[in-house]
């Protein structure tokens, strides 16, 4: 795995997001180990899922629910314009 410091991340952002792609990359502060750069799919076999995360209308997250339910709200009162 790649290494490379915070302000090395300041400097070569790009060529740091290329390396991630192609295995996952740590970013460092003060010689440890504070972030891991690694690609979607990377992270999903990691958690154990292969696809995007699907909710319920009761299931999901307060934000998800808040923003779903105001879409709907628009939608409805787009409709009764």
């Amino acid at each position: 795995m790649k290494q490379f410091t915070f302000s090395d991340m300041n400097r070569a952002s790009g060529e740091i997001l290329e390396a991630a792609l192609v295995e996952p990359v740590t970013l460092t502060k003060r010689g440890k180990d504070k972030l891991v750069i690694l690609t979607a799919e990377q992270y999903r076999k990691l958690i154990g899922r292969s696809h995007t995360v699907a909710y319920g209308l009761m299931d999901a997250p307060e934000d998800i629910h808040r923003e779903l339910m105001t879409g709907l709200e628009d939608i409805i009162e787009g409709d009764n314009a």
